[in-house]
């Protein structure tokens, strides 16, 4: 599985990864995660409000940090 963490790098960024990370070693799944930076590609995703979260290129969550249990939710 992909998670990939959509934001230019922010505190708020920052934390969704983190959370991220806990959320897949917590449910015990193969993945990696990327981080998208570059504001043109995030657009692609049609991301106005970052941080966003993705789960295989597929837009889950935005312009929200998901605490640990909601991205378990979001990537199962």
């Amino acid at each position: 599985m992909k998670i990939q963490i959509l934001g230019t790098g922010c505190t708020k960024c920052k934390k969704l990864t983190e959370n991220a990370r806990a959320a897949a070693d917590q449910i015990g799944i193969d993945y990696e995660i990327e981080k998208v930076t570059d504001v043109s590609d995030i657009m692609e995703y049609g991301v106005m409000v970052t941080p966003a979260l993705a789960v295989d290129g597929e837009v889950k969550l935005t312009g929200k940090v998901a605490n640990v249990e909601e991205v378990k939710e979001l990537i199962s």
